[in-house]
């Protein structure tokens, strides 16, 4: 390993709190332990690719029965043995599976059952109504039992993210060490910042970064997102290049937003997700030509690829939590 490589890796786990000092890996454990995972992790010098943003559907849906009028993706994709069929043919190691809302609401029990019996490449990340008393017990039961790493939080039904239901769920994640995920638009970035301040030990990471897209709103929504770079517990999903673009592959309309933010948050706080099944969310390209844009089309240098594609997320859903 270079000594550049060294150091770089050592600012990783040090930035996204995969350390002791954030309280969340286990007895034994170091930034030395965590450096040789990544390193095995990564064969023959590849750089070790996870990605953060899938959503996955089971086709049995008299055992995962689903909402009224679902958003549905096309036959046969967006099953796990499609998501592995992917992950293998663009080498990617490990991915994150994010609550399927526009399919199950808040039945979890498809991306908890897949998170647990698929832990060798996958962690869960759940979404909880923050207007039932009985979701913090809810997350608490995930994380223990069911390889759960992280929540997604949404606004509760009077239209505030801080709100005391919401409040409960991000006190429970902090104390239990996941990260929490952030979906709103950026009209709510007060209540973000209110949050973050109230729960400093707790990682956040802001999906699809305030849902960045084309046009009018593209600047005012950007300027809000960097404005949360300045707390360090915020982390930044690139995910929103081809859902907010007006264009085709490779989406250069969204490129310089999008190192923007790279530049504000660093890449050590940013992390890639291919917002799968592309089919469904992005049709407009394909999972590897997503993949493409960050490591060829946006002109990355090798450093900030190695922690956006990978680094960064190994130590916010992947490196051991407290026992």
């Amino acid at each position: 390993m270079s000594g550049r490589s060294h150091v770089s890796r050592r600012r990783f786990l040090q930035s996204t709190g995969a350390g002791l000092a954030a309280g969340c890996l286990g007895a034994g454990h170091s930034a030395a332990t965590d450096e040789k995972a990544l390193a095995d992790e990564s064969p023959g010098g590849k750089t070790l690719i996870i990605d953060c943003h899938a959503h996955i559907y089971s086709e049995n849906e008299q055992k995962y029965p689903t909402i009224d009028k679902p958003y549905r993706p096309p036959e046969g994709k967006g099953t796990v043995a499609h998501l592995k069929h992917e992950m293998r043919s663009a080498g990617v190691r490990y991915v994150t599976a994010i609550q399927t809302s526009s399919f199950y609401r808040w039945d979890n029990r498809f991306t908890t059952d897949s998170s647990r019996d698929n832990a060798d490449f996958m962690a869960g990340v759940c979404t909880l109504n923050p207007d039932d008393p009985g979701s913090p017990a809810l997350l608490e039961h995930y994380v223990k039992d069911y390889n759960v790493r992280g929540m997604r939080t949404i606004a509760a039904k009077n239209g505030k993210l801080d709100d005391p239901g919401v409040d409960a769920l991000w006190t429970t994640a902090e104390r239990l060490g996941i990260v929490f995920n952030v979906l709103v638009g950026s009209g709510l970035r007060n209540d973000i910042e209110s949050l973050v301040k109230r729960h400093p030990k707790l990682r956040v990471v802001i999906d699809h970064c305030l849902n960045l897209k084309a046009g009018p709103t593209l600047e005012p929504t950007l300027r809000d997102m960097l404005a949360l770079a300045k707390h360090p517990t915020i982390h930044a999903k690139l995910t929103f290049i081809p859902t907010g673009s007006a264009e085709e592959y490779p989406c250069r309309d969204m490129h310089a937003a999008c190192k923007a933010i790279i530049n504000e948050f660093s890449p050590q706080r940013c992390v890639w997700g291919s917002d799968f099944p592309c089919e469904l969310w992005c049709p407009k390209l394909s999972y590897a030509q997503h993949l493409k844009i960050f490591t060829d089309e946006l002109g990355l240098e090798q450093e900030a690829k190695r922690a956006i594609l990978g680094e960064t997320a190994y130590g916010l859903w992947f490196a051991p939590l407290k026992a």
